[in-house]
């Protein structure tokens, strides 16, 4: 489930998903920067360059590569601003395509498993082009990129069903 909506310039996207899985066993799995190739759709040409090589901290810079449109490289550089172990985790943009980026990630326990809940605030560049673009494509894109991590993470975890 998601919901994008315009908030002035900025939009936001918001994503909720249930995991049958501890929340141990999800955050080993977020917590890692290099299982975000394999959640991330093939179209989008997603290299990691450099900062995977530990579990996400305060501090981390994670410089990558993608190709959002016409398998135009583009490099992104994010940060990983706040981290609290098996509950949450903030990735803010420093370098890449957006304005402005901040990707909160958190993990809640829920009888028989966890629900991850996911809030990306964004701006695009260039104005009245850069909302005309939303409009066109960047929206569509970003929802299809979190149904594909939808999808592909009840393919490695299965798929949560309410036991109640």
């Amino acid at each position: 489930m998601y919901f994008c909506f315009k908030l002035t310039d900025m939009y936001e996207l918001h994503t909720k998903q249930k995991l049958p899985i501890s929340v141990e066993e999800a955050w080993g799995f977020f917590s890692d920067p290099k299982n975000l190739k394999e959640i991330t759709p093939p179209y989008m040409g997603f290299d990691i360059l450099s900062g995977a090589d530990r579990k996400v901290y305060a501090g981390q810079i994670i410089r990558y590569t993608v190709k959002p449109l016409l398998g135009l490289k583009l490099h992104w550089v994010t940060e990983i601003t706040h981290v609290a172990p098996g509950q949450f985790f903030v990735d803010e943009q420093r370098f890449g395509p957006y304005t402005f980026w901040h990707h909160k990630h958190f993990l809640h326990p829920i009888e028989g498993g966890v629900e991850m809940e996911d809030w990306v605030h964004y701006k695009l560049p260039m104005g009245p082009l850069g909302q005309w673009a939303h409009a066109l494509f960047v929206r569509r894109q970003l929802q299809g990129i979190f149904d594909y991590r939808t999808e592909k993470l009840n393919s490695l975890f299965g798929t949560y069903t309410d036991k109640r």
